[in-house]
């Protein structure tokens, strides 16, 4: 419903290129005032940044519980479940107040990754998950830093606060696995390669399409923003709601 809206508003147009390495010229541009402060393009590219990182790490998550050979592996496998259903449900709870439009598919980079995990088994597929996740993490980890130090917007904020948390937590189960290479994942993490930017960009999607739903954990610990003013809410984060286990989502 809120993918749908957006569409219809040319001022916030689907962003171009929102790659690891891309850097739009006009990340100041202010594309909207909003009651919660002016939105940027960088702000409303950040949004669909956090959501396209579920849609591809949340399913390798499921993948790494079911391939990962090691105990750190499937340690880190529940971590990313849980934390970006949580940053799903953020993600499509404010893209409607903001009139962004967010993608129900990773850009093809990211799905690569995932068809690559999906070759590999035993102590592969251990060390390429741990490394390529540890990367692109901290690739999205400096981003969240300077969203959150130069945003005018609160939704915004709340966001960036709840995904530097996550991702942090994330690189920190990755390196917890012990097969991390800091100087190849770093290197890649710095240097990236130069890719055509429709590798770099998840798809619009396709008008009226169904919206791609991240579900939590039955035991869920991560939870999504609670917007002030919305009826119980009076904290930065919702109570965690009862959740059912549900199909792994069509992503694609």
């Amino acid at each position: 419903m809120g993918g749908a809206m957006a569409l219809t508003l040319a001022a916030l147009a689907y962003p171009s290129m929102l790659g690891l390495n891309t850097v739009s010229s006009s990340q100041t541009r202010i594309v909207a005032n909003t009651q919660w402060g002016p939105l940027t393009e960088q702000d409303r590219d950040f949004v669909v940044k956090v959501r396209a990182a579920g849609l591809w790490e949340y399913p390798l998550g499921q993948i790494g519980l079911q391939k990962g050979s090691s105990p750190g592996v499937k340690e880190a496998s529940k971590h990313l479940i849980d934390g970006h259903a949580a940053l799903d449900a953020s993600c499509r709870k404010i893209a409607p107040m903001l009139n962004i439009t967010i993608p129900n598919v990773a850009s093809p980079q990211q799905e690569g990754f995932v068809t690559q995990l999906k070759g590999e088994t035993g102590k592969a597929f251990d060390t390429d998950f741990a490394n390529i996740l540890r990367m692109t993490h901290g690739s999205i980890f400096n981003a969240i830093a300077k969203i959150r130090s130069t945003t005018k917007n609160s939704l915004i904020r709340s966001l960036a606060d709840q995904a530097n948390d996550t991702v942090l937590d994330h690189m920190t189960v990755m390196e917890k696995t012990g097969l991390v290479d800091f100087d190849q994942t770093i290197f890649q993490q710095t240097t990236p390669p130069k890719l055509p930017s429709d590798n770099l960009t998840p798809p619009a999607p396709d008008p009226g399409q169904p919206q791609v739903v991240l579900t939590p954990p039955p035991n869920a610990t991560s939870t999504p923003l609670a917007i002030p003013g919305e009826p119980g809410s009076n904290s930065t984060r919702e109570d965690p709601a009862p959740a059912e286990p549900s199909p792994t989502p069509t992503i694609g």
